[in-house]
């Protein structure tokens, strides 16, 4: 995983890994989830993706417009 820049400074996020078609978040908190095509859809991974490589918005978009809808939880 890579570590998230949070260039906020108050981000949740603390790192992320993108594959082409899902995007799997760790948070602050150590719970880790998986989000992909399929849930939540191609075009909100893509949004995350986006924001992830940013380094900003990242977690305010998932508690915004993803909020539970995630693939499986890894821990």
């Amino acid at each position: 995983m890579r570590r998230y820049a949070n260039l906020g400074g108050d981000s949740g996020v603390v790192a992320y890994a993108i594959t082409s078609a899902q995007i799997t978040v760790r948070f602050r908190g150590g719970d880790t989830y998986v989000y992909d095509a399929k849930v939540p859809g191609a075009a909100a991974v893509a949004e995350m993706q986006r924001l992830a490589v940013a380094g900003r918005g990242l977690s305010s978009y998932i508690s915004q417009h993803v909020g539970q809808r995630y693939a499986r939880k890894l821990g």
